[in-house]
């Protein structure tokens, strides 16, 4: 879209301040400093500090006030936009007006340097730009209680909503902080991302269009914080959602929502990405260079959430988005009735049927309403059918009717959130975004209303800048001399007159009865405004006197301020009758969506009018009406927006389009008006300060007032008295070339200035200079004086010092040889009487030493040699393991019983070490392996086997099994053993498997398959356990003869994991009694049978089922077991 506001900034080395018109031109804020100095000063050695001041003319690009140009022309007017165009100087002053050229590119001017830069300045302190206007009315709103409006206007393309979004920003950064404010500046902000993705669209003149117009009043409380906002639209361009001109696309929310939508919503919305699916949709510039419709989705979804929209409102907005696009794919085909009358029919109802489903419609209602009209009149109702271009027009109306509506509520609901949520006395700052004078090839009523409304805003416009220049000229007291100028009213009263006016008729026409058509209304135009001096036409009285013959029947021309414009009558009638069948209305509001039921409030029966609602040309009258009302209660601001080229190229500059904008916007006729009669004033105070240099009187300082200090310098330039005048505050001079040649006087002066501050500078360099030479040779020569006294003195303190030590040295060592003879002399007599001392001792005890050397020599000797022993044991010590059997050889034979004993020792040291490593569970494991050897080893064969094999005792995980629930309800107690078992029939030596459980007080045995319980046997009815010598795993546990458990005797068993299954029982029994039952272990053993006595006897012999020993009772008294 237009940039005219886009990019960074970085200051301007030359700004601009100086302007024609009110406002001080000087300010000291944030200015470089330079020294100067006047004789007194330079007397009393004291320097004086002078900021130097910025004007409109230091070091311009053109003239930054077009005001001040001269010679004035249109020809200079524009040499002057293009020259600061061509060195990226977009911004031109008229006045308080702001000029903005679109450069189509990023200008580095919007930084947040730039905000602070021109914050809480005077409007022509700095270089024009739009920041200066937004603080100018910023400021006068919090300091001078006064409501504000920013107008912003322009043709397409030419950056308006860049502006209007520079000048919001602005006020955002510059007004107070704290989070509910914060809050309240982002939500205003992200309302435009909204609005723009709804209300904008491509066309040929801007990538980014403002297809309706807006206005937005921001509140502010009496600290100047925002509280809240107002946005008000004007006439959205529906019959873009239905048609777009070649080379343009339709509004932007149908392509963000397309490409950025994900695949699950458009699933939902029952649409897919391709833009080619849909008929509303542009393919020849569905996709625009340098613009991604996804990302701007995303934003767009953001900013609805800032903004305060719910989900569930956001997904109503799509689902009538979806709606709207879809409608544009139902497809009519035509049908003959049996009367004769043509009628429509749907093509295709897919289309219909997704409709109503995203809706939430019953189908038969919208197909009716696409295929029927229901006319009432007073008691009647009359339903016809519709033909295939009646079908299609009362589809495009829905979708038109449905979106703008859509747009409306949109608005709306970011007014409940942006509105001030506190009720106070507010200040008021309205920002203006409408569409600015448009003159096409083909003008439609769309270009006559915006056509209108810019005549109203140009009306507006002339009036109050002539007030303010005739309130300010009464202020100061200067005659007020009367402007001549094109008053536009004659314009404004041709269209709006309540009776003969252009729309006033054509409401006329489209209310009465009858055949309407365009080709009518304009008969009717031609009959009534013949005669108006700014009316053409064919039939016109005064298009005898034209002498352009090209002029087609089918059109008229309004000669507009901007020049003249040649409207198509074709489509006035429709598009002001804005005309949506009743039938639709009501089917709209029986859908189940609450949005589009909301939208639609005509439909409801209980509320039917027949009452014919307002036309499209009596509403935007009405809201222009009020908009203008609106506007004269606020102090206005001005930015006239310029488009430089139609090809949307930065650094292009065509003469003829701008001259063409620069006419219909007015400029030259503002420009005269702020000049007439005096084309410069400013107030005395800066006026005296920026040019006091110029009078010896005045400078370097005037005591007095400042007009008598201007009035003085003045007369001392002697510049004509007709050329200027004395307000009561402000100087006025009449002819800019007077201003311009103060400004050349100015600038010599300044050179000259600047020479004797050179001169002044050198000579104070140069004393400077010779006055710290000066006082560096003092100081190098006191200097020098001490560095050779000192010296002096160094090398006399260390001479004496030297002569000193030498003496003391000589006295020292003196003394020390007196000393060292003495101690000489006392140790002699105590070695003499030592040595004595000695050999006396040794006389008295040699006998006795004699005798008793052997045996301590051996004693020495023997504890060497178990030194020695002991040492070299250390280091051939064998592993920790208890198996290990290895054990160092024995060095000396004398110690031979040692060497055991602490072999022993070892052994049992690092057994207990081992030891102590176990857990309490390894802990038993190995207490029931020692209680199995005692038990087995060098007794049962099969005890070799069992050794390696762990005690698990589960073997079946009884307790997570399913299978054995019941078995594991019924066993109360812990289970040391789980395992399955052959039990050998008393009977016939046949086994069964069977499941043998051990508890801490019985052993359970049941059935393998169902885990019935069998037998449950107390451990305390166990009397003794037999088993064999050999391999096999048969055993026969014995029980206590008279008790229930022995009721049918003795069991036999075998198992695989007899040793561990013996080992717990006898452990079991042992714990729970303290006494140890006896296990009998031979190849033969009785048993207990029932009453009979039975001998079980082992034999050798080849197996037949493996390893398993078979057992077969022989008699009644004998059972043989058969083993490998």
């Amino acid at each position: 879209g237009s940039r005219a506001g886009a990019g960074t900034v970085t200051p301007k080395p030359a700004p601009q301040p100086l302007s024609s018109h009110c406002g001080s031109a000087v300010s000291t804020k944030g200015r470089k400093s330079a020294r100067i100095y006047n004789t007194r000063s330079q007397r009393s050695g004291k320097m004086i500090k002078s900021e130097v001041k910025t004007s409109l003319l230091d070091n311009m690009i053109g003239v930054g006030d077009s005001v001040l140009l001269d010679p004035l022309s249109e020809d200079t007017f524009l040499e002057n936009l293009q020259k600061r165009f061509d060195h990226g100087e977009i911004y031109t002053y008229i006045g308080n007006v702001v000029i903005s050229v679109n450069p189509y590119r990023h200008l580095p001017i919007y930084a947040p340097e730039k905000v602070e830069e021109y914050r809480n300045r005077n409007f022509y302190e700095l270089s024009p730009h739009i920041y200066a206007l937004a603080d100018e009315a910023y400021r006068s709103l919090r300091d001078q209680d006064k409501d504000q409006c920013i107008l912003i206007t322009g043709e397409s393309g030419a950056g308006k909503t860049e502006a209007s979004k520079l000048v919001m920003s602005y006020v955002a950064a510059v007004c107070g902080k704290g989070a509910e404010v914060n809050q309240v500046k982002e939500q205003l902000l992200q309302s435009n991302p909204v609005l723009e993705a709804f209300g904008n669209a491509k066309t040929m003149r801007n990538d980014n269009s403002s297809r309706f117009g807006k206005y937005m009043d921001i509140e502010f409380d009496f600290k100047g914080d925002p509280l809240g906002g107002v946005i008000s639209n004007y006439l959205l361009e529906k019959s873009r959602v239905v048609k777009q001109p070649r080379g343009e696309r339709n509004f932007h929310v149908f392509y963000q929502l397309l490409s950025g939508g994900s695949e699950a919503l458009l699933k939902q919305l029952k649409l897919e990405r391709e833009f080619n699916q849909y008929n509303y949709l542009g393919l020849d510039s569905a996709k625009v260079n340098g613009v991604d419709d996804a990302a701007n989705f995303r934003t767009v979804k953001n900013a609805m959430q800032i903004v305060g929209f719910m989900d569930d409102e956001v997904e109503l907005v799509l689902e009538v988005v979806a709606a709207v696009l879809k409608l544009g794919n139902i497809e009519f085909k035509p049908e003959s009735r049996m009367n004769g009358l043509d009628e429509s029919r749907i093509q295709d109802k897919n289309e219909l049927k997704e409709i109503c489903e995203l809706l939430g419609q019953d189908q038969a209602v919208l197909e009716r309403a696409f295929s029927f009209r229901t006319v009432e009149a007073k008691q009647e109702k009359v339903s016809t059918t519709l033909n295939v271009a009646q079908a299609y027009y009362a589809r495009d109306a829905l979708a038109k009717n449905l979106y703008n509506r859509l747009f409306t509520w949109l608005v709306n609901r970011i007014n409940e959130s942006i509105k001030a949520q506190i009720k106070v006395r507010k200040k008021v700052m309205g920002v203006l975004d409408i569409y600015g004078f448009e003159i096409f090839e083909n003008n439609s009523f769309e270009q006559f209303i915006i056509n209108y409304c810019n005549e109203k805003l140009q009306q507006i416009f002339i009036e109050l800048t002539l007030k303010e220049e005739q309130e300010e000229y009464i202020k100061e007291g200067i005659e007020w001399t009367h402007i001549e100028y094109f008053n536009n009213a004659i314009i404004c009263e041709l269209i709006e007159n309540n009776t003969n006016g252009i729309l006033a008729m054509l409401d006329e026409e489209c209310l009465r009865p009858g055949t309407v058509t365009d080709e009518t209304f304009l008969e009717k135009l031609n009959q009534i405004c013949a005669v108006h001096e700014r009316f053409e036409s064919r039939m016109s009285k005064s298009s005898r006197f034209l002498n352009d013959t090209t002029l087609p029947h089918n059109c008229f021309r309004i000669q507009h301020y901007a020049g003249k414009v040649m409207y198509h009558v074709e489509g006035f009638v429709d598009k002001n009758n804005d005309l949506l069948y009743r039938d639709l209305s009501q089917a709209m509001w029986k859908t189940n969506h609450m949005l589009v039921k909301a939208l639609f409030p005509e439909g409801n029966p209980a509320k039917m009018s027949l009452k014919r609602p307002p036309t499209a040309g009596s509403q935007f009258k009405a809201s222009v009406a009020t908009l203008m009302k609106n506007l004269q209660t606020k102090n206005p601001n001005y930015i006239r927006c310029i488009k430089p080229n139609d090809q949307k190229a930065p650094h292009v500059f065509t003469e003829a389009l701008v001259c063409h904008q620069v006419r219909y916007l007015g400029l030259m006729e503002n420009v005269r008006v702020r000049r007439a009669g005096y084309a410069f004033k400013q107030p005395y105070e800066p006026c005296l300060e920026r040019y006091k240099m110029l009078c010896s009187q005045t400078w370097p300082h005037w005591r007095q007032g400042a007009r008598n200090g201007v009035q003085v310098l003045l007369t001392e330039l002697e510049i004509p008295p007709e050329e200027f005048s004395y307000g009561r505050s402000k100087i006025f001079i009449r002819n800019p070339r007077t201003l311009f040649e103060l400004e050349d006087l100015r600038k010599r002066r300044l050179e000259d200035l600047a020479t004797l501050i050179q001169k002044i500078y050198r000579g104070w360099k140069c004393r400077t200079h010779f006055q710290l030479m000066k006082k560096s040779q003092i100081t190098i020569s006191a200097w020098t004086k001490r560095h050779f006294q000192r010296k002096k003195y160094l090398h006399l303190k260390s001479v004496t010092l030297l002569i000193q030590s030498y003496i003391r040295g000589w006295k020292a060592r003196k003394l020390l040889r007196e000393l060292k003879h003495q101690k000489r002399c006392e140790e002699s007599a105590t070695t003499i009487a030592a040595y004595w001392r000695g050999f006396q001792v040794r006389r008295e005890y040699r006998k006795f030493f004699r005798a008793n050397a052997g045996r301590k020599i051996y004693e020495f000797t023997i504890q060497r040699i178990i030194q020695k022993y002991f040492l070299e044991l250390k280091k051939k010590l064998p592993s920790m393991s208890p198996t290990e059997t290895t054990w160092p050889a024995r060095s000396y034979l004398f110690l031979d019983n040692t060497h055991t004993e602490l072999k022993r020792i070892f052994h049992l040291w690092r057994c207990k070490k081992y030891r102590d490593q176990f857990t309490a569970q390894k802990r038993a494991i190995f207490e029931e392996k020692l209680e199995a050897s005692e038990l087995f080893k060098d007794k049962k064969a099969l005890y070799a086997n069992s050794v390696c094999q762990p005690f698990q005792g589960d073997y079946l995980e009884i307790s997570k099994n399913p299978k054995y629930q019941k078995l594991t309800a019924a066993v109360e107690e812990k289970i040391l053993l789980a395992d399955v078992v052959n039990k050998i029939n008393r009977a016939n030596g046949k086994g069964a498997p069977r499941i043998f459980l051990l508890t801490q007080s019985k052993f359970i045995i049941a059935d393998q398959k169902s885990g019935q319980i069998k037998s449950t046997i107390p451990v305390m009815d166990i009397t003794s356990v037999s088993v064999s010598k050999q391999t096999d795993g048969l055993f026969a546990v014995h029980l206590k003869e008279g008790t229930a458990s022995a009721a049918k005797g003795d069991f036999l068993f075998t198992s695989d994991r007899l040793i561990e299954i013996i080992t717990k029982i006898y452990r079991t029994i042992f714990f729970k009694t303290n006494q140890k039952i006896n296990v009998e272990i031979d190849n033969e053993f009785l048993v207990q049978f029932n009453q009979d006595k039975v001998c079980v006897k082992f034999i050798q012999g080849a197996q037949k089922n493996g390893n398993l020993p078979a057992c077969k009772r022989k008699n009644n008294r004998l059972l043989e077991v058969t083993v490998p």
